[in-house]
């Protein structure tokens, strides 16, 4: 396989910008980890004109697929976990270039999972699985049983990632395989949801009880990173949040992740006077 892909990887393998290329190859007839390409030649430069750069091609009855990324944008995806086979690549495929131990030094930090950087993947699974809990528990109120279903199902797959981070592991694609391992409670509410014969608004109404055990339990840690950036000054504006290098990825679940934690007294509220009577402007600090 590798002699017949070997020209579709050698110029690049030549360019100084290359850092690493890695082979993946179908495992099972049907494979969603190579996007059922039979094989996949992951590409990683230096810098390149577009962060991601794709091209397929036919060989015999076969298919591949070529990716070109840059370093950015693959720091990015394993921050952000927004390309969760990105992981599976880099584990189980095969390094058929290595510029100057680049993918060897990769695959250590990946395994070693330095600290700070679960952190941030923690306060990002946390804000997320903040959004779908608070939205789910609306639509079920609201009695809209089915909207509250979907998104209690979202809140239990980013409460599963975050138990994996907690344990010290990048979440893989099967997440739930390794939640069975690592927080057997976790799956089996999850079980119970989808494959329980009870009515659905008596599943979901058992599902907020324990969810409001797991958030609980889980805010000091799925909160420390945001804590942490704003110790960084007295106050804050939340534009000057929303400007923050490393409070951008939270994105639009920014907010409601602070006034979440407003409420759980670990953010104060300051309000500072406008021009207007009665009107004061809202800053955030960290409760140390």
């Amino acid at each position: 396989m590798e002699q017949i892909l070997r020209p579709l990887y050698q110029e690049r393998a030549s360019q100084e910008t290359t850092l690493g290329v890695i082979l993946i190859e179908k495992r099972e007839d049907i494979s969603p980890i190579t996007d059922t390409f039979d094989s996949i030649l992951l590409i990683i430069t230096k810098e390149n004109e577009t962060p991601v750069f794709t091209k397929h091609y036919t060989y015999m009855d076969k298919k591949a697929a070529m990716h070109i990324i840059t370093e950015k944008q693959l720091h990015k995806w394993l921050l952000l976990g927004t390309n969760r086979k990105i992981v599976d690549w880099l584990f189980n495929g095969r390094v058929i270039y290595d510029r100057n131990e680049f993918m060897e030094k990769l695959k250590t930090e990946l395994k070693e999972y330095p600290f700070y950087g679960r952190k941030i993947k923690m306060g990002l699974e946390f804000a997320k699985l903040i959004r779908r809990y608070l939205e789910g528990k609306m639509f079920f109120e609201e009695k809209n049983y089915l909207d509250a279903y979907h998104h209690m199902v979202e809140s239990l797959h980013h409460l599963a990632r975050l138990s994996v981070l907690e344990n010290g592991l990048p979440p893989e694609v099967t997440v739930w395989s390794q939640v069975k391992k690592m927080e057997p409670a976790i799956y089996k509410l999850y079980e119970e949801l989808i494959s329980s014969d009870e009515p659905i608004d008596k599943r979901l109404e058992l599902l907020f009880l324990a969810s409001e055990f797991f958030i609980h339990s889980r805010t000091q840690d799925g909160s420390q990173h945001i804590r942490e950036v704003m110790e960084k000054q007295s106050s804050w504006t939340i534009q000057e949040l929303h400007e923050q290098e490393e409070l951008k990825n939270y994105s639009s679940n920014l907010e409601v992740l602070i006034e979440f934690l407003i409420e759980k007294d670990l953010i104060a509220i300051n309000g500072v006077k406008t021009k207007s009577e009665g009107i004061f402007h809202r800053y955030y600090s960290n409760k140390r």
